[in-house]
C-alpha cells in the first residue's frame, strides 16, 4: 500500500506564485479604482480520527485595502449547517425539489454525527474580543477600528466535529473515504465594494478573501493527506517519498504533523484516508498532477487512465484561457460528486471512465473560473459554473475527439427547457433565493454556458476567444463581477454589449425571431421577419437556392453600435433597431422563384426558444 504525501519545495511554490497584502490595492481597472482585502492565515489543527473531532488555533493577519474604516468582521462557520434545525436542514426539507443528497438527512443526524465549528476564544492584537455565533456566521466586533490601509492580527481557538458526509464536506462518504475536509475552518468573510458578504451556508457555494495560507495538520500516522498547497516537510512525513531518507515516518504519539503552504489562494481544503494510493504525473509547464484514490481494484485502471487525460485538460485550458499559475494540482477521491477547491478538487471516484474524465474536466476548469478568476458564487454563480461548463465541454470535445459541431448543444437545450417551463428566475437572483433547485442549476450551468457560447455568435468566435484570454489576464487573482467581464468584452470587440448583459442575466426575456413571409418586389425576393421575444439579437440568415447553393446575410443589431467581422460570401445589410418588431430583408440579387428555403441562424448558436418559426420553406 503506497502512501505518499503531496509535495513541492517551498522555493518552487513561492517562486511560482508570490503574493503581497497590497498587491491589488488601489489598482485601476475597468470598473474604476479596484481594491480587495487581503488575509494571511496561520493554522495548526489536531484531528482525532476516532471521534472525528479536531481542535485548532488560527492567527490571521487582515489588511483593509478598502476606503472604509471597519468596526467589525465576520467569519463563516460552515460545519454548523450540518445540524438538525439549521437553515440548510430546513431549506432542504421545504424546497419544492430537494437535493436528494441532502433531503431530510440532516434532521436525522445524532449528536455524534452532526457537524459543528465553534470559536472558543478570540483576540485582536492581544485584546480579548466578544463574538456572537449566529448559525454559520460568526459576528465579531473589533476592539479597535481598522482604518484604510491598516492591518490587524486576529487570533482564535476553535474546535469542530466532522459531520457524516452529506454535502461536499464530511466523514466516511459513500465510497469509504474517511475525511473530506472542505470549508472546515473559521473562514473570514469577504468585504468588497458591495459590503460584507455574510450569506448563511444553505448548500450553495462560496466566496473568500485572497491571501496566503500556512497550515499544519496533525493526524494519525497511517493517514495520507492530499489537498491545497505545497508540503513543506517531506523528510519528517516519510512514507517512502523522500528517497534519500526513506526510513519510517517520524511520529509522536502515533501522529504526524503535515505542514503545507499555499500562496495566493482564497481557500484551503484536503482529503485524508488510510488507504489512499498517491500517484504523481508530471504535467505541462512544470505542474505536478497528484491523484489520490482508494486502493480499490475496481477503480484503479480508470484512475491510471485519468492521469494523462488530466494533463491534456491542463494544456487545453492553458492555451484557451491562460497559464495555470501554480506548480501543483490534486484530484482527490472524496465528497459527494465533484467540487472545486484551491489547487485541488474532491470527486467521487467509482464511475465509468467517461464520467470520471468529465467531472475532472469540469472541476479542473474551475481552477481558472473561480480559483483564479474568483467571482462571488452566491451572487454571480452563472459566471463560475457557466463559464466552466462552456470551456470544459470544449475541452472534452477536443481531448476525446468527439467531433461535435456545438459541444454546448446540451446547455442550449437545458436553457430553452427552463425558459419555457415558467420556473425561470433572472440570473441576478441570489443563489439561495431560487424557488427550485432545478432552476438554480440550469440557470447557473446551462444558461451560463450559453451566455459564453452565444457571445461568439454576437461578436464572432475568434473575438470571443480573445475576450476570454483578456478577461483572464485582466482579472486573475481578483474578484470580477458581470460588469467587469462586459467591459473587457466591449474593449476587445469594440461593441456596446450592455443590452446583452441586461437581457440575458437581469431578466427572463427570451429570444424568438420568426420568418413571417416571402414575397417579391420589382423581381427581388423580400423576407418578412418578426421579433416575437423581448430580447434583441443580431441575425444570421441563410438563403438556400433551388440548385443547392446558399447565400448568407447578416443583420446587425443597432444597439451594438458595430458589426461583427464576416467572410466575403456574407452580405451585411441595414441594422435592425430593437423597438421595431418587424424587418423587411430585400435580397437585391435574388429572384423569389430561385429560392428554396430561408433559415435564421442555421448553425443554431442563438438560443432562440422557438426554432419552428426559424425556417420558411417555399412550396412549389
Amino acid at each position: 500500500m503506497k502512501k505518499i504525501a503531496i509535495i513541492l519545495t517551498a522555493a518552487i511554490a513561492l517562486a511560482s506564485c508570490n503574493s503581497s497584502k497590497n498587491v491589488v490595492a488601489n489598482q485601476s481597472s475597468d470598473s474604476g479604482t479596484y481594491w480587495q482585502q487581503h488575509v494571511n492565515y496561520d493554522m495548526d489543527v489536531d484531528i482525532d480520527v476516532d471521534r472525528y473531532q479536531y481542535t485548532g488555533q488560527q492567527k490571521l493577519v487582515y489588511t483593509n485595502n478598502s476606503p472604509e474604516t471597519l468596526d467589525r468582521v465576520y467569519y463563516h462557520l460552515f460545519f454548523n449547517a450540518f445540524q438538525p434545525g439549521s437553515e440548510m436542514d430546513v431549506r432542504s426539507r421545504s424546497i419544492a425539489d430537494p437535493d436528494p443528497r441532502v433531503g431530510s438527512r440532516i434532521v436525522a443526524l445524532k449528536p455524534n454525527e452532526i457537524g459543528y465549528l465553534h470559536v472558543s476564544s478570540m483576540k485582536q492584537d492581544g485584546q480579548p474580543l466578544l463574538t456572537d455565533e449566529q448559525g454559520t456566521v460568526l459576528v465579531v466586533k473589533l476592539a479597535k477600528t481598522l482604518a484604510p490601509g491598516q492591518s490587524t492580527t486576529l487570533e482564535l481557538d476553535f474546535n469542530g466535529q466532522v459531520p457524516v458526509q452529506i454535502r461536499r464536506s464530511g466523514r466516511n462518504n459513500a465510497e469509504g473515504v474517511a475525511l473530506s475536509m472542505t470549508q472546515w475552518y473559521p473562514k473570514m468573510a469577504e468585504f468588497d465594494k458591495y459590503g460584507w458578504n455574510t450569506s448563511p451556508y444553505i448548500a450553495r457555494e462560496f466566496h473568500g478573501v485572497w491571501g496566503d495560507f500556512d497550515v499544519e495538520v496533525t493526524i494519525d500516522k497511517d493517514y495520507t493527506i492530499g489537498g491545497t498547497g505545497y508540503l513543506q516537510n517531506p523528510k519528517e512525513i516519510g512514507h517512502g517519498y523522500d528517497k534519500a531518507n526513506s526510513g519510517p515516518a517520524r511520529s509522536e504519539d502515533g501522529k504526524l504533523k503535515w505542514h503545507f503552504k499555499a500562496p495566493q489562494v482564497h481557500d484551503f481544503a484536503f482529503g485524508a484516508d488510510k488507504d489512499f494510493i498517491h500517484d504523481i504525473y508530471k504535467g505541462a509547464n512544470g505542474v505536478d498532477l497528484h491523484f489520490f484514490y482508494k486502493d480499490n481494484d475496481a477503480i484503479k485502471e480508470n484512475w491510471k487512465q485519468l492521469q494523462p487525460v488530466t494533463n491534456e485538460f491542463l494544456k487545453y485550458y492553458n492555451e484557451h484561457i491562460g497559464k495555470y499559475p501554480y506548480k501543483q494540482y490534486s484530484v482527490i477521491q472524496g465528497g459527494d460528486g465533484g467540487m472545486e477547491y484551491a489547487m485541488c478538487t474532491l470527486i467521487t471516484g467509482e464511475r465509468s471512465f467517461g464520467s470520471l474524465a468529465g467531472v475532472t474536466a469540469h472541476e479542473f476548469a474551475h481552477s481558472w473560473f473561480n480559483h483564479i478568476l474568483a467571482t462571488n458564487e452566491s451572487k454571480d454563480e452563472w459566471m463560475d459554473e457557466g463559464f466552466t461548463t462552456y470551456i470544459s465541454n470544449l475541452a472534452m470535445n477536443e481531448v476525446f475527439k468527439e467531433g461535435k459541431e456545438n459541444p454546448n448543444a446540451g446547455s442550449y437545450r437545458g436553457y430553452i427547457s427552463l425558459a419555457m417551463s415558467g420556473k425561470e428566475q433572472p440570473q441576478t437572483t441570489h443563489a439561495d433565493r431560487y424557488e427550485y433547485n432545478g432552476a438554480y442549476g440550469t440557470s447557473a450551468y446551462s444558461k451560463g454556458a450559453v451566455f459564453m457560447a452565444q457571445l461568439g455568435y454576437v461578436v464572432g468566435d475568434e473575438v470571443r476567444d480573445q475576450i476570454i484570454k483578456e478577461y483572464f489576464n485582466t482579472w486573475k487573482f481578483k474578484h470580477p463581477d458581470p460588469n467587469d467581464f462586459k467591459r473587457v468584452a466591449e474593449r476587445v470587440s469594440g461593441f456596446d454589449l450592455e443590452w446583452y448583459l441586461i437581457d440575458w442575466t437581469m431578466t427572463t426575456n427570451t429570444i424568438d425571431y420568426s420568418i413571417e413571409n416571402m414575397s417579391s418586389l420589382d423581381g427581388k425576393a423580400v423576407i418578412s421577419l418578426s421579433r416575437k421575444g423581448l430580447m434583441p439579437m443580431p441575425l444570421d440568415i441563410e438563403v438556400t437556392m433551388n440548385d443547392g447553393s446558399t447565400k448568407m446575410y447578416y443583420i446587425p443589431l443597432e444597439e451594438m453600435r458595430g458589426e461583427k467581422k464576416v467572410t466575403r460570401n456574407v452580405t451585411t445589410v441595414a441594422d435592425w433597431a430593437w423597438a421595431y418588431p418587424t424587418y423587411e430583408l430585400t435580397l437585391d440579387t435574388v429572384n423569389l422563384n430561385n429560392v428554396k428555403s430561408v433559415t435564421i441562424d442555421p448553425k443554431e448558436m442563438m438560443a432562440d426558444v422557438n426554432k419552428a418559426n426559424n425556417t420558411f420553406p417555399i412550396e412549389e
